[in-house]
């Protein structure tokens, strides 16, 4: 019993002195854990290991589907314009960033993005938490490649669900919503669906 009191003692001295902050992480996530909404630990989790697995925090916190070959860019606005209604969602902005004919295979060819809002479900956000505001509107990015292949690419809103203390259960059904419109909306573009 005496080596196990002095081996966690000797655990936590080297968690707090060290600066270690693999360590510091997971304690704090130990502590604070109780406190959390109980999807948090598995969300953070897969964002953690979606970034080692390929390096790139901006993949491990989006949701991709591909375009079909034969869904146009223009095809593509047209469906999210439509879908967006469906889902009680406003297109509240469309910007074509731009188009470069000559594009190599492998180098981006063209690329819109579509903002998406619901103004009634942004605004119990924003009395919620200002910092809310930062995920507002939801986008949905068009990217093509100079070989054709086309994606859109929208923000998985796991973590701003289920990353922090749980919500209230007003806010977590108008945030499920959002969560599925901003999945389906994408996906169903994606296959030219209206």
């Amino acid at each position: 019993m005496k080596k196990i009191i002095l081996g966690l003692s000797v655990l936590a001295v080297m968690m707090l002195t060290s600066g270690c902050s693999t360590v510091h992480m997971g304690w704090t996530a130990v502590m604070g854990q109780h406190k959390l909404d109980d999807g948090a630990m598995a969300a953070y989790d897969d964002m953690f290991t979606e970034v080692v697995k390929d390096g790139d925090p901006a993949k491990a916190m989006m949701k991709e589907f591909k375009v079909a070959e034969d869904v146009s860019g223009d095809d593509v606005k047209e469906s999210i314009t439509a879908l967006a209604e469906e889902y009680n969602m406003r297109l509240t902005g469309y910007v074509k960033m731009f188009t470069k004919k000559d594009a190599k295979p492998n180098e981006v060819k063209e690329a819109r993005i579509y903002s998406l809002c619901s103004l009634y479900i942004a605004k119990v956000f924003l009395n919620h938490s200002r910092y809310f505001g930062g995920f507002m509107p939801c986008r949905v990015m068009y990217v093509q490649y100079g070989n054709g292949d086309a994606y859109l690419i929208t923000m998985n809103l796991r973590l701003a669900i289920h990353g922090g203390y749980p919500l209230p259960p007003k806010m977590l059904k108008l945030a499920t919503q959002v969560e599925k419109a901003m999945t389906e909306i994408p996906k169903r573009a994606a296959s030219g669906d209206f």
